[in-house]
């Protein structure tokens, strides 16, 4: 089993090319271990421009702003492959793409999701933010149980023979006035937030990658 963690930042992309370019390791990544190669696990870090994606499951009455009110806010609406209902990516905001072949860790998809999260609260934990999970959704949330409950990172995943696509968004330094126009992963009754909101203040948005990096490669490569 190769867990060997191999990191990349793409930078500021479009959505679609960073869609594309994840489906090339990924169906490379497929083929190998159907050839009963080793595989690799990459984890991809970016930014994309203005975009709302919608999971092949969600509701696209979640959307609620027209194509006109879309061009008006230069963002892009994309139906995607992943998990997951609605969510906004944008400037500001930290983009996860693990590629990564979940036998090459013995985890199964519900602990993958699970080891995510738990990077993205000890990462927010640095920050003075107590991040937690909220029973029934994925991603973290922060004040859960609470009517000012809100996400600060949202989680949205494919798989195929335990290979894993799409990921996460964490609300860094994030115009979060982008998420009035839609009902985050569905929900109506619960907010979004970013680190920068919580603290009042911008933060340093290369730290944050940093400090995210390490804390991925530390939860998977204690496994």
């Amino acid at each position: 089993m190769n867990q060997k963690i191999i990191y990349t930042d793409w930078g500021l992309i479009e959505y679609n090319g960073a869609w594309n370019r994840q489906e090339k390791l990924f169906t490379d990544t497929i083929a190998m271990k159907i050839a009963g190669n080793e595989t690799q696990n990459q984890l991809v870090f970016c930014e994309h421009p203005h975009v709302y994606t919608l999971g092949k499951s969600g509701d696209e009455h979640n959307l609620l702003i027209d194509y006109i009110q879309l061009q008006a806010k230069h963002a892009q609406f994309v139906r995607t492959n992943r998990g997951g209902d609605i969510t906004y990516h944008g400037p500001g905001q930290i983009v996860g793409y693990p590629i990564f072949d979940l036998a090459n860790f013995n985890v199964g998809l519900k602990q993958y999701i699970y080891n995510i999260e738990q990077a993205i609260i000890e990462t927010v934990k640095e920050y003075g933010i107590k991040g937690e999970r909220l029973e029934g959704a994925t991603g973290v949330w922060i004040d859960v149980g609470e009517k000012k409950c809100r996400k600060i990172c949202a989680i949205g995943v494919r798989s195929s023979r335990y290979v894993t696509m799409h990921g996460f968004a964490l609300n860094v330094n994030t115009d979060l006035n982008y998420f009035n126009y839609i009902n985050p992963c569905g929900f109506i009754d619960k907010g979004v937030t970013s680190i920068e909101k919580e603290l009042g203040k911008k933060v340093d948005f290369s730290e944050v990658k940093q400090n995210l990096k390490e804390n991925i490669l530390n939860i998977f490569g204690s496994l």
